[in-house]
Formats: C-alpha cells, structure tokens, sequence
C-alpha cells in the first residue's frame, strides 16, 4: 500500500459489520481446521514491553501518531519485521523467540 492510500479512510461500513451475528457470516469457503491443527497450535502469550527513549525523525513520528491512537504499538510491530529480517544478518546475545 503507498502512503496516500494510508490516510485516506475506510470505506467499509462499519455498523454493518458490528451488527452481524455469527450465522450471517459466510465461511463457505474457509476449510474447517483439523484435529492435526489443534494439536500443534500452541498458546501464545504477548511479552510484556520496555519503556525506553528512541530518537525518531519528526516526520516519521507524525506518520504514525496518523495511524491511530497505538502508533506506539505500531513502531514496535514496525521494528520487530525489520529485527525478524535481518535476524540472520545481525545474530544477538539474546534471541527473538518465536512465542510472542
């Protein structure tokens, strides 16, 4: 998605969607999950965060306050992809688990 596509808003109606009950949605084609999938799912916990203070250009700070009151939690998703990225590039002492 590019950035004028970011701020525009959402097209979609909204109380339609909250006013629909379970049976009104069609998952016709949505596969049932298996027995196989419920035993290796495993139950993932968030891991609790650290404040810290990050210096950040303006710009880039001002584009996410945009994008709603938890642009905070969005910089940490935002730095986590670009971490999982480059995982192999930069090893560190203490690894990224994959329980999130």
């Amino acid at each position: 998605m590019n950035a004028p596509n970011m701020n525009k808003p959402s097209e979609t109606d909204w109380a339609r969607v909250d006013a629909m009950t379970d049976e009104m949605i069609d998952t016709s084609n949505i596969p049932p999950l298996s027995d196989e999938f419920f035993a290796k799912a495993t139950w993932r916990m968030p891991r609790p965060s650290v404040s810290i203070t990050v210096r950040v250009e303006p710009d880039i700070l001002e584009w996410f306050k945009a994008q709603g009151d938890e642009y905070d939690r969005l910089m940490t998703v935002a730095l986590r992809i670009y971490a999982e990225a480059h995982k192999k590039s930069y090893p560190s002492s203490s690894s990224m688990s994959a329980n999130q």
